[in-house]
């Protein structure tokens, strides 16, 4: 039977100081019961000799200091994990919120995890098709790579990750293929979107999600992606799923982070958020990859809404240390009716070239990549010219290029949130648009590909 202590010594907004305690460790959970009757949970923030400082995971009113006992459960947060979790909603600590039965675990896992070792990892290859072409031909995504969404508030990234999550899937193989989904201090508004859209498609069925909304409490929103990462671990590398975890939004996550940092009186690091958010960002999205030995894996998709439309803000800035690249929604874009409005220029897949070619996706897919992304530069260069000097200015191939831009941008990039491409028909698309500039200009492509998909 757990110890119950009666020496709550102050409580401090969402903090509470318990003397006295005896074999209580860092990250430990605990149960308060008020004078009523009633239970609240909280967790270990900190140990000073026999004090124990505890977070609360509900609001601390009504706690009467005097007739309050705690109690310490021996263990830390953890969820109980089965295969059940499929098309199940949960809250940010793994609870059933979506009117269905409590979950029959195989097991209770720490939420925690364990970093991959490095010497165990496979490197990503295979390619993941999205269904949206500006990812797949251009910035692909490969199986076991981190790879970030940088949007904007008032940008529809909501709706790109709900069509990421319907669509993806890899290509020319059966392998069981799950979404786990983790959403962190968002709107009932926006919690209400996902659930709706995965359940008309039915992409429900394959996916896991994790809800934690904007009024919930900040411990929790910290606890969401750790509960999400385990149900993918779980999946990925004991059930032999390929998982793909989407995490939106990191950003709320990073603010829930620094109020608790600075409930706990903290030295604050670079705009007030602490000093080992670098470390908590890197455990998080360390969980992803490819295990040697096992067939699972996993593959993420973070969200962050870069505050200030900042690349250089530190939430931006550290994860994009610690992901292979990022996918860069443009406020321009949006503006231009282009959905989704992914800025290829900026965004960048490091991955990318071990995923596209020949038994991957097609041969020629480097070549019009590489291509498609020199002509869109040169044709954006070439508007920029006529929004100064006027179209007269230009010459007969400047107008060409930037003909190619506007098609670009409308007919390849923007698609709609409903249109699922294959890659087949976006590599296709690449040519026809390749094909409003002459031959002689498209220096990158190798003959044998020009002869065979090149239309005059």
């Amino acid at each position: 039977m757990p110890k119950e202590y009666r020496t709550i010594q102050e409580i401090a907004g969402p903090l509470m100081l318990v003397r006295g305690v005896t074999d209580v460790a860092y990250d430990e959970l605990g149960e308060i019961e008020l004078a009523n009757g009633e239970k609240r949970r909280c967790k270990v923030l900190e140990i000073d000799g026999g004090n124990a400082l505890v977070q609360l995971f509900e609001a601390s009113t009504g706690i009467n200091l005097s007739d309050s006992k705690v109690r310490f459960t021996g263990r830390s947060m953890e969820l109980g994990v089965s295969e059940d979790m499929l098309s199940r909603v949960f809250d940010g600590l793994g609870r059933p919120i979506d009117g269905g039965p409590e979950i029959l675990p195989e097991k209770r896992v720490d939420v925690n995890g364990l970093p991959m070792n490095p010497a165990a990892r496979n490197y990503p290859q295979e390619f993941i098709q999205t269904g949206i072409s500006a990812i797949d031909g251009l910035n692909t995504l490969v199986r076991g790579q981190k790879l970030p969404i940088f949007s904007a508030s008032g940008l529809p990234h909501a709706q790109l990750a709900a069509q990421i999550a319907r669509q993806a899937k890899v290509l020319g193989s059966n392998e069981p293929f799950a979404v786990v989904f983790a959403a962190m201090g968002i709107t009932f508004e926006e919690s209400n979107f996902f659930v709706e859209s995965f359940k008309e498609t039915g992409a429900i069925d394959r996916t896991v999600l994790f809800i934690n909304l904007a009024n919930d409490p900040a411990v929790e929103r910290i606890a969401t992606p750790r509960m999400a990462l385990t149900a993918a671990e779980y999946l990925a590398f004991e059930k032999n799923m390929h998982v793909l975890v989407i995490l939106t939004d990191i950003t709320n996550y990073a603010d829930a982070l620094r109020e608790v940092s600075a409930a706990r009186k903290e030295v604050p690091g670079r705009r007030g958020y602490p000093g080992y958010m670098y470390t908590d960002l890197a455990s998080l999205y360390e969980r992803a990859g490819r295990q040697r030995g096992k067939a699972g894996s996993i593959t993420m998709i973070p969200i962050l809404t870069m505050p200030e439309d900042d690349k250089t803000h530190p939430i931006p800035d550290l994860t994009g240390y610690i992901t292979e690249g990022q996918i860069i929604l443009s406020r321009e874009l949006y503006r231009k009716n282009i959905a989704p409005p992914i800025d290829v220029l900026p965004s960048l897949s490091r991955l990318k070239d071990k995923g596209i070619g020949e038994g991957k996706t097609r041969a020629d897919h480097a070549n019009t990549m590489n291509q498609l992304f020199a002509a869109y530069a040169r044709g954006k260069e070439a508007k920029e010219l006529m929004v100064v000097l006027g179209e007269a200015a230009l010459t007969d191939i400047d107008k060409l290029y930037a003909k190619f831009s506007d098609a670009f941008e409308s007919e390849y990039v923007s698609q709609g949130y409903n249109n699922n491409r294959d890659i087949e028909e976006t590599l296709n698309l690449g040519w026809k648009l390749l094909s409003i500039l002459p031959r002689s200009e498209l220096k990158r492509i190798k003959d044998e590909f020009l002869d065979e998909y090149y239309q005059d």
